[in-house]
């Protein structure tokens, strides 16, 4: 009987971006983190900038439709929605492609709030979502010097994904 060969790449790599706008009287939610600022990101659901660009980036990697295609801005049910929602999707759609995530990179673009005093725990919320340990997962924010973009906020994220051979497991946090 003839063998069949898995012919899927062993990597693949995803891209995904994402911008709104600053808005008044709404939190501000980055990567899942609500954080202290007089704005919030304008958008059909919860304006996560972050989570947004890695949702497309995971769905961009294994070549299915982009996030406003499985969650269209008209649809009033997704008015308000924990991007979360949208992320886990992604995720279950990466596993059914028979990959996991490796790793991600992402850079912030907002004049404001400051990213850095928040780093730390936006990266550990990402990794939490993702299932990976926080070394594998970058962040990095600039301003937008020069561009004309003080009120609003851009994200852009690359992630790796690799053939899932078995379930990954987080390792053991050192104490």
């Amino acid at each position: 009987m003839p063998t069949t060969h898995d012919q899927r790449p062993t990597a693949r790599i995803g891209y995904g971006f994402d911008s709104h706008e600053f808005r008044p009287e709404i939190p501000l939610k980055i990567g899942g983190i609500t954080l202290p600022h007089d704005k919030g990101l304008g958008g059909h659901s919860d304006g996560d900038v972050l989570l947004h660009a890695i949702t497309d980036a995971l769905l961009g990697a294994i070549a299915a439709p982009d996030i406003g295609a499985l969650f269209p801005p008209s649809d009033p049910k997704w008015k308000g929605a924990d991007s979360t929602i949208f992320l886990r999707e992604a995720l279950k759609r990466v596993g059914e492609a028979g990959y996991r995530v490796a790793n991600l990179d992402a850079s912030l673009v907002l004049a404001a709030p400051k990213i850095g005093p928040s780093a730390a725990v936006i990266r550990a919320r990402v990794a939490e979502l993702l299932g990976l340990d926080s070394d594998c997962v970058g962040l990095k924010a600039k301003t937008p010097e020069g561009l004309n973009l003080e009120n609003a906020a851009l994200a852009h994220v690359v992630v790796l994904l690799e053939k899932a051979t078995s379930p990954r497991k987080k390792a053991a946090k050192k104490k």
